[in-house]
């Protein structure tokens, strides 16, 4: 995790800042790993916090399967999404943002950075 945190690279799609980087894992089973926070600080509470993070590995868990197409045999992903908001977003926006993630964390794996 540190490793990430300090060898990642990133960028934003607001309301999320992403970092992620090539990892080995150790398993092959799944070719990525992510994490999701939400800041105490801006949600003081707990229930809210849960919420947001169940939101996005849902999101997550309905696009992931792009993202694992577009991996090359053997390449794996080290990748933490950082809730940035102060509202707590609807489902289809976010959603929708993590589709656009997705195809910049790809764009970014295959060196076609805008």
């Amino acid at each position: 995790m540190e490793t990430l945190f300090r060898n990642g690279k990133a960028f934003s799609v607001f309301p999320y800042r992403v970092i992620y980087m090539p990892a080995k894992l150790p398993t092959e089973k799944f070719p990525v790993q992510a994490g999701f926070t939400a800041s105490g600080r801006n949600f003081p509470h707990a229930t809210d916090r849960n919420r947001i993070k169940r939101l996005g590995r849902e999101c997550w868990r309905l696009q992931k399967q792009e993202l694992y197409d577009a991996l090359g045999e053997g390449q794996q992903l080290a990748v933490f999404f950082i809730y940035t908001d102060k509202k707590i977003a609807d489902f289809p926006t976010l959603r929708h943002k993590f589709s656009v993630i997705l195809n910049r964390l790809q764009k970014e794996l295959s060196g076609e950075t805008k």
